[in-house]
């Protein structure tokens, strides 16, 4: 008789859930675009010669903002990439570049639109990046740098991470004053 009983056909609350299917998310790239760029190669500003094995540092940070229209958004990633010589730490190149993509997304909850916006958006957007930034430095006058892979889920969680350290850390300092 249990095999034959409507509830576990068709059971309140798990298989109605289970058999909805939320919308399908939606994700277009209008566009995507240089806001703003500057290359300066130190080394041959300082006229010297250099066989030497570079320290490159490349700091990331991502901003996105709501656009007027509707489920229109604007992601930027701004990359800082230093490279200094190894042995002497003097300068040889300093790139910074903005590159913005604008993206129609629609059906992604509230609640999960802010990861999206600085998870997904720049997945779709570094590829493009690394290709710059390779071109930029080989017309340069240096070896293609090729980015490695930016983890941006791992990016996104450090960064909640210190805004949750600075939260905890401002009550403290107004609850003492």
């Amino acid at each position: 008789m249990s095999d034959t009983n409507t509830n576990a056909n068709g059971g309140d609350a798990t298989p109605p859930e289970a058999g909805q299917q939320a919308p399908q998310v939606k994700m277009n790239v209008l566009a995507q675009f240089i806001r703003d760029m500057s290359f300066e190669n130190i080394l041959a500003q300082k006229g010297a010669q250099g066989d030497t094995q570079p320290d490159v540092q490349v700091q990331v940070n991502l901003d996105a903002k709501k656009r007027t229209t509707e489920h229109q958004y604007e992601v930027v990633m701004k990359l800082r990439i230093d490279s200094k010589a190894k042995a002497t730490s003097s300068q040889l190149f300093l790139m910074e570049i903005e590159y913005a993509g604008v993206f129609h997304i629609e059906n992604v909850p509230e609640n999960q639109l802010h990861p999206f916006l600085l998870i997904e958006c720049p997945r779709m957007l570094f590829p493009f990046v690394r290709r710059i930034v390779a071109d930029v430095t080989r017309d340069g006058g240096f070896p293609p740098l090729n980015l490695e892979t930016i983890d941006f889920v791992q990016l996104y969680r450090a960064e909640l991470q210190r805004r949750q350290a600075a939260q905890a850390a401002s009550p403290d300092q107004t609850g003492q004053a």
